[in-house]
């Protein structure tokens, strides 16, 4: 996928910077991507890129070479590209401006080529706010993406594992995508930036979402709960962070009120790793107390400050 969308954006770029009709000739032999061996794979290659390009609403046409009209090219006039002035205000620029520097997508900011051309200008001496990281690969987002809107299955490398998932849907939480579907037919979660090798199924259609499916109710209510592990977990607070624990645990929680005001939570915990992130956010304040190898894992976490 993610070949497949560095292909066709450097064979956009060349076409609307080209600004002349450009032969299939001159584009396999110009444009980063189209290095097939054969004739016959760069006619089909290059055939579907076009059938990509129209149906994303580029005007990609063929016009003649020169006078003579022998030989066609493909062209994409800029202007008939190019979108219309939006005509945004300064608060509007400043808003879209403040969004994207609080986006991340595969780790990096946006650029400022895409604010520029909307009329607005980066502003200076800033750095960048708290952001949300949508992935770490977005090409990885992109199969998951494709394999949900065409129910194509999904194979990839969880941890240790190779998973087999009939993706239903996705969904953001605290910085992080997680694909939702059915496992051997067991509803599972999985978070997109652990997920690599990934490989879509060849048939479309190949399993049927349930009707009633709504990801918001197939998402766990806290990160630790999806994963692979099933460990029963307990967890104290000391009493000036406890009001912030009952907040951010998962509805149903099993809480118990300490007599100097602290709380113990009974956590069911998918991921040891986010449960651990999520910890040490309370410093000395908290602690697992059971079971005793989690236990250990959090103290040798924090001992070795990673």
């Amino acid at each position: 996928m993610q070949r497949v969308i560095e292909r066709i954006l450097n064979l956009l770029a060349f076409l609307l910077t080209a600004r002349r009709p450009v032969t299939a000739d001159e584009i396999r032999t110009t444009v980063a991507g189209y290095d097939q061996e054969t004739d016959q794979a760069f006619r089909r290659t290059f055939e579907r890129d076009k059938d990509l390009l129209k149906s994303l609403g580029v005007p990609l046409r063929l016009e003649h070479t020169d006078g003579w009209e022998v030989e066609q090219g493909y062209v994409v006039a800029p202007d008939e590209y190019a979108l219309a002035d939006p005509g945004l205000t300064d608060e509007e620029r400043a808003a879209l401006w403040l969004a994207s520097r609080m986006v991340h997508l595969g780790g990096q900011a946006p650029g400022d080529g895409a604010f520029l051309k909307l009329g607005g200008a980066p502003m200076a001496g800033l750095g960048d706010p708290l952001a949300a990281d949508l992935a770490a690969d977005p090409s990885v987002l992109g199969d998951v993406f494709t394999a949900i809107v065409e129910r194509r299955r999904l194979t990839f490398q969880y941890r240790q594992s190779r998973r087999r998932l009939d993706p239903y849907g996705l969904a953001h939480r605290m910085g992080h995508w997680y694909v939702v579907g059915d496992v051997a037919g067991e509803r599972r979660t999985f978070r997109a930036d652990r997920m690599t090798a990934t490989s879509l199924g060849t048939k479309r259609g190949a399993f049927r979402r349930p009707p009633d499916f709504d990801v918001r109710t197939g998402f766990p209510d806290a990160p630790w709960e999806a994963g692979d592990a099933r460990i029963e977990a307990t967890v104290r607070f000391d009493p000036e962070v406890a009001w912030w624990a009952r907040r951010q645990v998962a509805a149903g929680t099993r809480l118990t009120e300490d007599p100097d005001g602290g709380v113990t939570a009974a956590l069911l915990v998918g991921s040891p790793d986010a449960l651990i992130g999520w910890m040490i956010g309370f410093e000395d304040a908290a602690e697992i107390i059971a079971p005793p190898e989690l236990r250990a894992r959090f103290i040798d976490h924090v001992r070795s400050g990673t």
